[in-house]
C-alpha cells in the first residue's frame, strides 16, 4: 500500500492513498494542534471546536442541515481529539466523493460558532466528561496520565476544565482557530477509490480560501523529574478496582518502537501473552489485561491495564511486576517461537485494521501530521522482521527502571502506602 504526498502553493499537505477496489472514500482534514496546546484559561478548545463544527455552517445552517445532507448521499461523519491533533472526516461511496468534499470543507471553514447554540454545547460537553468520569474503565487512562504528566498540559483532560469550559466564549474560538487553522498547519488525507488527481482538484477546489498563515504558538515540552516510583488513587465505591501501571518509554518516531511494541504484545496484547496467561488463565484475577506502549511528540508510555476484585488488585500488580522484571533480567527467557508469533500478531492486526478507508487516513495521517515520515504497512514490516530478540532486552532494560515506574488506581481504598510499598 502506497501513498502520493502533495504539497500545494498554500502550504497544505495533501496524503492521497489509492486502494485498489475500494467502493469507499474517505476524507480527514487534520489540524496539528490538541490538548497540550491549550492555555488553562481555554483548556478543552480543541475538543470543543471539534464539537461546533457539527452545529452549523454558512451553507448548512444547522445541525439538521449538515446531518440531512450527508444521510442524503448515505456518508457517515465524526470528528477526535488527542493532546497533539484534531481531525474530522467523512466516508462515503466514491460516487459521492465531492459531496463529502464540500459538506466538510464547509464545517471546518466556514463554521457558523453561533452564540445561543455554543451555550448549548457548553452543556453537552459537561455532561460528556462527567460520563468518561463515571466510567472507570475510560477515566483510569486519564487518572494515569495525570499522574505520569503531572505538571505539564498533557497531564490535563482532553474535555478541559469544567471553569475553562464554562467561560469559552465565541471570540476564544475565533482567535483559537487563527493559531492553529491555517494551511502549513493542515493535512487532508483521502483514501479509498480515488486517484491523486482527483484529490488534489478537489482540495483545490474547496480548500482554496484558508486563511493566511499565522505563528503557531509552541507548546511547552515534557520533562520528565521523576526519580522514584509514583502512585496515584481515586477513590470510588466500586465492585472493581481498575489499574494501570506503566513506565516512561520512547517518543513517536523512534526506532526503538518497533521493539517497545514485540515487548508489549509479549506481555500483554492477545490471549496467548504472559500476563493474559498468569492473570487471568491461571489465577482468574481479571477479565481483561491488555499492554501497550504509547508515544508522543517528546515522551511516551509502557503500561498495562487490568480490572480485578479490589480484595485482588495488590497481587495482580505484584505479578505484572514480576513479568516485566523477568523479561529484563532473564529470568524467563523469551522463545524464538513467542518471539515470531509476536511479530506475526502485530503485522496481522495491522493488515485487518487497512480494510477500512478511515483507518487508512490514520494509519497515514498522524505520522505525516507529527513527524512528517509515514511508513508504509509493508515498510513497517520489514521493521518488525529486523528486530532481534537482544533488541527487546535492550529495550525492556532501559525502561522498566524503578524510578520510571507509575500506577494509578481507581477504587475502594482510603490509602495508598500499601500500593507504594509494592512498587519500591
Amino acid at each position: 500500500m502506497n501513498f502520493n504526498k502533495t504539497t500545494l502553493p498554500s502550504g497544505l499537505r495533501v496524503l492521497t492513498i489509492p486502494m485498489s477496489g475500494a467502493e469507499s472514500v474517505t476524507v480527514t482534514v487534520w489540524a496539528n494542534v490538541g490538548s497540550r496546546y491549550e492555555e488553562e484559561q481555554v483548556a478543552g478548545i480543541s475538543h470543543f471546536t471539534e464539537h461546533i463544527v457539527f452545529k452549523g455552517s454558512k451553507k448548512y445552517p444547522t445541525t439538521k442541515d449538515l446531518s440531512s445532507f450527508v444521510d442524503s448521499f448515505g456518508g457517515e461523519f465524526n470528528a477526535g481529539t488527542t493532546k497533539e491533533w484534531t481531525n474530522f472526516y467523512i466516508k462515503s461511496s466514491k460516487n459521492h466523493l465531492e459531496k463529502a468534499f464540500d459538506v466538510l470543507s464547509d464545517m471546518i471553514l466556514n463554521p457558523l460558532i453561533d452564540k445561543d447554540e455554543l451555550e448549548k454545547e457548553k452543556g453537552v460537553i459537561l455532561e460528556e466528561k462527567a460520563m468518561y468520569e463515571d466510567t472507570p474503565t475510560s477515566d483510569i487512562g486519564d487518572v494515569f496520565e495525570e499522574l505520569i504528566f503531572q505538571g505539564n498540559p498533557l497531564g490535563r483532560n482532553i474535555v478541559g476544565t469544567e471553569k475553562a469550559i464554562k467561560n469559552i466564549t465565541r471570540n476564544d474560538f475565533i482567535e483559537f482557530r487563527k493559531k492553529y487553522y491555517f494551511p502549513e498547519n493542515l493535512l487532508i488525507t483521502v483514501a479509498g477509490g480515488v486517484t491523486e488527481k482527483e484529490a488534489i482538484d478537489l482540495v483545490n477546489k474547496y480548500f482554496i480560501n484558508l486563511p493566511e498563515n499565522e505563528p503557531k504558538e509552541n507548546f511547552p515540552k515534557f520533562v520528565a523529574k521523576q526519580n522514584e516510583p509514583w502512585v496515584k488513587l481515586k477513590y470510588k465505591k466500586i465492585e472493581q478496582a481498575h489499574l494501570i501501571l506503566g513506565f516512561r518509554g520512547f517518543k513517536l518516531g523512534d526506532q526503538t518502537r518497533f521493539a517497545e511494541n514485540i515487548l508489549a504484545t509479549i506481555l500483554g496484547k492477545g490471549m496467548s501473552s504472559r500476563l493474559f496467561i498468569e492473570v487471568r488463565e491461571k489465577r482468574g484475577l481479571a477479565y481483561s489485561v491488555h499492554t501497550s506502549a504509547d508515544h508522543l511528540i517528546d515522551t511516551g508510555y509502557f503500561s498495562t491495564y487490568v480490572g480485578v476484585d479490589p480484595k485482588n488488585a495488590e497481587e495482580a500488580i505484584k505479578i505484572i511486576l514480576e513479568e516485566h522484571y523477568a523479561i529484563k533480567d532473564k529470568v524467563k527467557l523469551i522463545e524464538v517461537s513467542e518471539f515470531q508469533k509476536a511479530k506475526e500478531y502485530l503485522k496481522g492486526h495491522i493488515a485487518l485494521s487497512l480494510e477500512d478507508t478511515s483507518a487508512v487516513n490514520q494509519f497515514f495521517g498522524e505520522k505525516e501530521l507529527l513527524i512528517e515520515s509515514p511508513q508504509t504497512p509493508e515498510e513497517i514490516f520489514e521493521s518488525l522482521d529486523k528486530v532481534t530478540i537482544d533488541q527487546v532486552y535492550d529495550v525492556a532494560k532501559q525502561i522498566f527502571l524503578k524510578q520510571n515506574l507509575n500506577l494509578s488506581i481507581i477504587g475502594p481504598y482510603n490509602g495508598q502506602d500499601k500500593f507504594k510499598k509494592i512498587l519500591v
